[in-house]
């Protein structure tokens, strides 16, 4: 029978491995900072200290043609200015405007690219291993190569247009307010279709057949399958990859710059273009401060959006 003072010394004699394991967890603790460290530097003098630097300039005057320096502070002026600013509003109808035909249009080929690629069979496989190649083209190239093959005297794109349809020959794409931001908006559809198509067919294979198998025998026809069944299926993903989408359509600027610089007039100067105009052409860096950090904001509600609709699929 163990006596009380056993018992104490039993307990005594348990805890001081517990104590000698503590030092080996504090230096896997200690590695593992260490190991950051160096990345945590980088992205703190790369992400966080330009963030909260342009955070204060956007309180402060600074017109870069006048001074080298930041002026005075001015409190909430460049934001309010931003309330009456007319460039900033055509900005923000022209970056709504090219979501909704940018996002529209990769929703919609997406899924018919996936509808038709569905199908494991041998050529379905190498064209889902051709649907990366669009979206790993980098944005400034894409928008060299539209703006070269949209050209109406020796361009691609151009001339097939124009022999399809012969009122358009030798239309001007580029020089059009709707026509330049409809083939802005293409171009990047034409990187981010593909991509959007490989998750679609994700998707479809994680629907049981047997729910298809069982519409079919209660005489169901393959568009109310599609209709009552796949899409309400597939809601889910399309939130996620429309938000996402939404996300990029909102940062468009290479191909604005490449293709249009912005015009013909204002009509493609999107918002991120419109923050680059104000800060490396006019100069006006509190300005420019003030408006990116509003579409900071924009994108952080849009990214907030995005990371809850994920969670909720996970």
């Amino acid at each position: 029978m163990a006596t009380p003072q056993t018992s104490l010394d039993r307990r005594r004699a348990r805890r001081v491995p517990a104590r000698s394991g503590a030092r080996p967890r504090d230096h896997r603790a200690a590695l593992r900072w260490a190991l950051l460290g160096p990345a945590l530097l980088v992205i703190g003098a790369t992400v966080f200290y330009p963030l909260a630097s342009s955070f204060v300039t956007s309180f402060r005057d600074w017109q870069l043609t006048l001074s080298p320096t930041p002026g005075a502070f001015v409190g909430l002026e460049n934001y309010g200015r931003a309330l009456s600013d007319s460039g900033l509003r055509n900005s923000l109808k022209v970056s709504f405007l090219y979501m909704l035909i940018s996002v529209s249009l990769t929703l919609v080929l997406g899924l018919g690219m996936a509808l038709l690629l569905a199908r494991p069979t041998r050529l379905n496989h190498f064209a889902r291993a051709l649907l990366i190649f669009p979206f790993a083209v980098a944005p400034v190239l894409k928008g060299f190569s539209w703006r070269f093959m949209l050209n109406p005297e020796y361009g691609v794109y151009a001339k097939v247009v124009g022999a399809v349809v012969p009122p358009l020959k030798g239309f001007v794409w580029l020089g059009h307010d709707l026509s330049a931001l409809f083939v802005i908006a293409l171009s990047e559809v034409w990187g981010w279709a593909p991509l959007f198509a490989l998750m679609f067919i994700g998707a479809l294979g994680s629907i049981p057949e047997e729910i298809n198998e069982a519409a079919r025998i209660d005489g169901a026809t393959g568009w109310q399958i599609f209709w009552r069944l796949t899409l309400p299926l597939l809601s889910p993903v399309i939130a996620i990859v429309a938000l996402l989408k939404i996300i990029s359509a909102f940062k468009m600027f290479d191909q604005v710059a490449i293709m249009t610089g912005g015009g013909p007039g204002d009509s493609t100067q999107t918002l991120y273009y419109y923050v680059y105009q104000l800060a490396f052409r006019n100069l006006d860096m509190g300005y420019a401060s003030a408006v990116a950090y509003i579409l900071v904001a924009l994108m952080g509600l849009l990214a907030t959006l995005y990371v809850r609709a994920t969670l909720r699929r996970g």
